[in-house]
């Protein structure tokens, strides 16, 4: 019968076979069959395919290696929300206008007496900046506090250049606390748990400095600069805000490159004993719109820009060696592109989208530091059309 065993003494097999998989039925054993069926998918796979699989592998993962952040970088807005906004408060501001009037303006009233004022810096290698801010702040600062390290915060033994140039800042050399502090030197470890201890070395050095209850703070990176009628404002008007964020102009290597209005981590703080902390994060919701400048990695020789890319806290940023090539470097600064390769930092699709590429170039050099346009010659290299830098 049809349904029995055949002649040879094996199984019937029912199902259709075709040229490929024609030995399947014929296996004496379920392991056999297994091994027959494997032998037949790969029989039916095409060689291209085999080619295709060899070549995809290896490229998606360079290209994972390569441009991993910048894909970790586009996505941020699915994983990650915008912060909450910043109170945005006006600035209002003229140069005739009376200081009475201005604080009116602001909703806030005018003092019979101005604040003393502190501005208390971390010091690494920015001179130059270092000298326009303290030229644009000088007549409105009663002490200039800073601190130095011999160890970058990536445990990297440093110079104190500041030590070394005082000279060069004899005009605030009578209100002038200095200090410096040794470093750990430990190599591997979060670059931010040394930022952290110079800041609260800070906070010490503001003490022997003289500050007291409602005196004026300023707590910004060198290079983040607040304008000098932003800060007598402050110290004339009477009911401001405890602490108050300043909203900067954000440029890129020099004047040349207007990144966007939104740098915010500079701040003011009316200093209250045993609760002001020297900090670089969010610290209220309240800002001051156009209140300064922000100039990042704005220096004059690309050794300078070296030396900042190796010693700050984000140096995990640089991926690659080739990033520190001087001509590289010279080149991303003169496009406006950017030195690690990275996309925006933003949170949303359109606002990534809208900043990617280089930065246009900024022809205005209006309403920036009075100081650095009285000097136009010696820091030219700030201002617009003038990108070449010098190699040390």
């Amino acid at each position: 019968m049809w349904w029995m065993m055949n002649e040879g003494g094996g199984h019937y097999c029912s199902k259709k076979t075709d040229d490929i998989c024609g030995d399947v039925c014929g296996q004496e054993s379920s392991q056999a069959l297994s091994m027959s069926r494997i032998r037949c998918i790969l029989r039916g796979i095409d060689f291209k395919i085999f080619l295709f699989l060899f070549a995809l592998v290896p490229t998606c993962v360079f290209v994972i290696y390569v441009h991993g952040q910048k894909i970790s970088y586009f996505l941020r807005p699915l994983w990650e929300s915008p912060p909450k906004p910043f109170h945005d408060i006006p600035h209002y501001y003229g140069e005739n206008v009376s200081m009475e009037i201005l604080c009116k303006l602001h909703g806030w009233g005018i003092r019979e007496y101005p604040r003393r004022v502190y501005d208390a810096v971390l010091f690494s290698n920015e001179l130059d900046i270092l000298t326009i801010r303290w030229q644009e702040l000088h007549p409105y600062v009663n002490q200039f506090v800073l601190l130095e390290s011999n160890s970058t915060f990536t445990g990297l033994p440093k110079p104190l250049v500041f030590a070394g140039h005082r000279d060069q800042f004899k005009f605030v050399e009578s209100r002038l606390t200095y200090g410096n502090i040794g470093g750990r030197f430990k190599k591997g470890e979060n670059p931010f748990v040394e930022e952290a201890i110079q800041r609260v070395a800070l906070d010490q050095l503001l003490k022997i400095a003289g500050i007291s209850d409602d005196d004026l703070l300023i707590m910004s990176d060198v290079d983040e600069i607040p304008s000098r009628h932003t800060i007598n404002l402050l110290r004339w008007c009477d009911d401001i805000p405890q602490v108050l964020h300043l909203q900067l102009k954000n440029y890129l290597y020099s004047f040349e490159f207007l990144v966007d209005n939104n740098s915010w981590r500079a701040s003011v703080h009316r200093y209250q004993t045993g609760k002001t902390r020297y900090a670089h994060y969010r610290q209220t919701d309240d800002i001051l719109a156009d209140a300064g400048w922000h100039c990042s990695f704005c220096f004059r020789r690309i050794s300078e820009f070296i030396f900042k890319i190796k010693a700050y806290s984000h140096f995990d940023r640089v991926r690659f060696s080739h990033f520190l090539n001087p001509k590289r470097l010279q080149r991303v600064i003169c496009e406006g592109a950017d030195l690690f390769d990275m996309l925006p930092e933003e949170y949303t699709f359109k606002e990534i989208i809208g900043k990617m590429g280089p930065i246009p170039h900024s022809y205005s050099a209006v309403h920036l530091p009075s100081f650095l346009l009285e000097n136009a010659d010696k820091y030219k290299f700030l201002l617009p059309g003038n990108c070449l830098r010098k190699s040390e």
